[in-house]
This record gives structure tokens, sequence and C-alpha cells, in this order.
């Protein structure tokens, strides 16, 4: 993935009187049932990351940005059963004494939530080793605190002692749909949520996942939304960060297991969002070691070719707010 805090200089930087404060709430009729993490539901249901996309027409730009991702390119489960390999999550509670928060200092202060952070190095961290000499990919943390239903995302997390530093990082009101400052970066390049975008083992494990994807690629051309920020060389025809593609309808899924035809049709009827830099369809997961590692290898069946990209421009209500008519 690309580094933010090699790109921050290529980011938009808008009049303040662009960054609107309110967000619109509605129920638009595609809004589904919700996913849920520890009793707690993440964002609410009408969030476009909640809303089905399976009826949605075909992006007149469609065959544009999947030739720029390469479409004979095959699609990657960037996750497994190794903790290193996936974006982990965590659940921040104890019931026996006080939860710690620590204030974290950013390499990008002024686009980052000043916080405190319920950080720990005992929490799981991406690359699944806090030892910066050991682990030099992009250190994500996510922490849910179900008791104040808050998502809180760090990238690139290092600790020297009791002190927290991080290239980025943001905080989500799960109630909320309010999307970050129009420009600001979050821990994820596009300035959107990591968390409620993950394959997650338990949803797919049940038969149905009720969320989009996200994923990665090589080339981008600004944002739209819901993406708030841009990262990398901007190459034109090629997709914008908030970009959302979805599985053909017509794509067989029959050979498929029951877990992957759920990742799948979540695919076909929620989409994917393109939402940082690197490898072209590159789809991100949470490790878990229950994962089926030779089972996840047979997504790579799929090919950029298999995709489409779908206008979503219809469900926003307000390009501050996630959302959806």
């Amino acid at each position: 993935m690309f580094r933010l805090k090699h790109l921050k200089s290529l980011a938009l930087l808008l009049p303040a009187s662009f960054i609107a404060s309110l967000c619109i709430i509605a129920s638009p009729l595609s809004a589904s049932a919700q996913q849920t993490v520890a009793g707690v539901q993440i964002f609410p249901a009408n969030a476009v990351w909640n809303t089905k996309i399976d009826g949605l027409p075909v992006h007149a730009n469609s065959s544009s940005w999947v030739n720029a991702l390469t479409p004979t390119s095959h699609f990657h489960p960037d996750w497994g059963s190794p903790l290193e390999y996936g974006i982990p999550y965590n659940i921040v509670q104890d019931a026996k004494r006080a939860l710690r928060f620590y204030n974290v200092s950013f390499d990008y202060d002024d686009e980052s939530d000043a916080g405190p952070y319920p950080v720990s190095k005992k929490l799981k961290i991406e690359g699944n080793n806090w030892n910066i000499k050991k682990n030099g990919g992009d250190r994500h943390v996510l922490m849910i605190h179900p008791p104040t239903k808050t998502l809180y995302e760090l990238y690139y997390t290092r600790n020297k002692g009791s002190k927290y530093f991080a290239g980025s990082g943001a905080i989500f009101h799960l109630d909320s749909n309010s999307l970050r400052p129009n420009t600001w970066t979050s821990a994820d390049a596009a300035g959107l949520p990591i968390f409620p975008l993950l394959v997650n083992y338990d949803e797919a494990a049940s038969g149905t996942i009720h969320h989009a994807l996200r994923f990665t690629g090589r080339m981008m051309n600004g944002y739209i939304w819901p993406a708030r920020h841009l990262a990398g060389t901007q190459t034109a025809g090629a997709p914008p960060f908030g970009a959302r593609f979805r599985l053909k309808a017509s794509f067989n899924t029959s050979s498929f297991s029951t877990t992957n035809k759920a990742i799948l049709n979540a695919l076909k009827e929620y989409g994917m969002f393109y939402c940082d830099g690197g490898s072209n369809w590159y789809v991100t997961g949470a490790s878990d070691p229950r994962w089926n590692d030779d089972d996840l290898n047979a997504l790579k069946a799929l090919t950029g070719n298999d995709f489409e990209a779908v206008d979503e421009s219809s469900l926003m209500i307000n390009p501050d707010s996630a959302a959806t008519n």
C-alpha cells in the first residue's frame, strides 16, 4: 500500500468553506441487514457501504477503469490464517479495570483526530509485530470500543515505551454517517474507515456478508464520494478512490465453497470500494487462524474482467455524509 507519509503533498487543498459538518440521515430502499460485532452495529443500515448496489447502472467509465487496473490480473484475497497476513482488529473493553487511553503523536496531525486512543502494544497490529525493525508494513491498528460505539483506526503505528506514534489516525462514531472533512485522510488513503470494509471470518462462515469490501490498485485519478482523500501519482483514465466495483451477475459461483460463495455474493450485491494504492485487485480481510488458505486461494480464479464499475451517484444525499437514498 502507498505510504501516506510520502504522499500527503498530493492531497487536494480546498477552502474551509467546502467542508461541511452536518450529515443527513435517510432510510434508503436498498438498506439491508446490518453488520454487527461484539453486539455493536457497524454504522447505520443506510451507510453507503451497507447498501446494496446490484441494481445500479454500470458506470460510463467502467471499461476504462477496469483496463487501467489490468483486466487480466487475478483477484487476490490479501488475508488468511497467518496473523501476519491481513488486517486484524481489536475489541477493546475491560470489565475488571478501566481501559487506558493514550495521546498519539501523528506525522499528519492536521488531518488526524486528536484522540486519545485506546491503543496498547498488547493489541493486534497489522504485520503481527510491534517491533518496527521486524514489521515495516502499514502497521494498522483497528480498535472497536463497544461501550461508546466508537471505532478507532491508526496507520503506521509505533511505540516507544508508553508513548505512541502514527502516520495518521481517525475516530468514527458507529451510530453516525458523518464522513471525514473533505481532503482529510484517515488510516486509509481514501479517507474512509477500514473496518466496515474488511472480509470478516465469522461473517463469511455464516454464509452472508452484509457490506461492501475494499481493494487496492496501482493507478488512481482523484477521488469521488464517499472517498475524501487521494494519494499517489494521478493517471488519466484510472479509477478514482471511492469508485465502487461489483462482480458481474453472470459470474458462476456454483463450484465455490460456502465461505467463498458468501464473499462472491457480497461482491455481487455490495461490491468493493477502491481505497488505496497497492497491487491490482487485492482485496483486504481480517487475519484469523480459522481461515482455510487453500480454499481462499480458489478466489484467485477471478480476474479484473469479471468486475464492472457502478454509478452510485444516485445514492448520495449529502457529499459530507455516508447516508444513502
